[in-house]
């Protein structure tokens, strides 16, 4: 161990026969360390040197040349340290404000879509005050009145009420195949319903008054019931959100129609003869006749196809989407 009086300048590294030695460099300075000992570890070959102005000179220059080597590396080692931590902060930055952009244009499109589907809900809202329709509507205030009547028993009445009532279906259907503007989806669905009301008032009224069979009766009703309350089901799965009970039974937002079967049309023809034929009994004295039973069991045969034809045939309701034409 050497004990001299020097001061620290920096680490350096010295290269003899190819092999990297690690020492501490010193220089005097009494003026400020007096009295201070440090102690150095030299290499072997270094100890003969008793201070740092014995070092030859060649061998100072290398150990200068070391030294700015050093610096130099630790230097850029420093400031390549502190370029990777800036373009580390800037890179996190960049991916901070990506996903706040990201986050900003996901929201913008669900506020566009969440637009959009109101702008087309409006859109498809469509008129319902046409003639069809209000021949429709009307038809379906007239019923219970007619029901009524046939309870009082004035059948001659409630023929002619009937009458009119078959004329205005004739006549909403026509009107809404050949007038420009008229057909709708409301019309769609108001038509068929309008049709079940009446037959199912017909039918109660006219069992009450012994004109009609019970059985006939409970298989008509339960069948039309059974078919209404599939078209709820269909109305609530049709519906786009939000499904609430002010849009369900908005009238002016049809979303879907149970699209009648042929034997099901055949069948509400067959049923409004039956109910026809029925209600003259009275009137012209055929009650009990034989042909007026064939023609209640012929109808009750076609009301259980009619009801088998919608559980075993594809494609017995239809969901409107935008740009659905409504055939009437």
């Amino acid at each position: 161990m050497l004990s001299v009086k020097l001061f620290r300048l920096t680490s350096c590294k010295l290269l003899n026969s190819s092999k990297l030695y690690q020492f501490e460099c010193f220089k005097r300075c009494p003026s400020i360390l007096a009295g201070t000992q440090w102690h150095v570890d030299l290499p072997q070959h270094h100890r003969q040197y008793a201070s740092s102005s014995d070092v030859p000179s060649n061998v100072r220059k290398v150990n200068n040349f070391q030294i700015k080597t050093a610096r130099g590396v630790e230097i850029v080692g420093n400031v390549t340290e502190r370029t990777k931590k800036k373009w580390k902060a800037k890179k996190d930055d960049i991916q901070k404000f990506k996903s706040k952009i990201s986050d900003d244009i996901k929201e913008k499109k669900e506020k566009v879509k969440e637009v959009k589907e109101r702008v087309e809900e409006v859109i498809e809202r469509e008129n319902v005050l046409t003639i069809p329709n209000l021949l429709t509507v009307s038809r379906i205030f007239v019923t219970p009145y007619l029901g009524y009547v046939i309870v009082q028993g004035d059948f001659q009445f409630a023929m002619g009420i009937l009458a009119v009532a078959a004329i205005s279906d004739m006549l909403d259907g026509y009107i809404a195949r050949n007038w420009e503007g008229q057909a709708s989806r409301a019309g769609s669905f108001l038509d068929p319903m309008a049709d079940k009301i009446l037959i199912g008032c017909l039918v109660i009224s006219l069992t009450y008054g012994g004109l009609f069979p019970l059985w006939l009766t409970g298989l008509i009703v339960s069948r039309d019931v059974l078919l209404i309350l599939i078209g709820f089901v269909i109305r609530y799965k049709s519906l786009p959100p939000p499904r609430t009970l002010s849009r369900y039974f908005d009238v002016t937002l049809v979303t879907a129609q149970l699209a009648p079967t042929f034997i099901s049309k055949v069948n509400t023809a067959i049923q409004l003869t039956a109910l026809g034929v029925s209600l003259g009994a009275p009137v012209w004295n055929y009650i009990d006749h034989p042909y007026l039973h064939y023609l209640w069991y012929f109808t009750g045969f076609t009301t259980a196809a009619a009801a088998l034809s919608y559980v075993l045939a594809k494609d017995t309701y239809k969901i409107f989407k935008k740009g659905t034409k409504v055939v009437k």
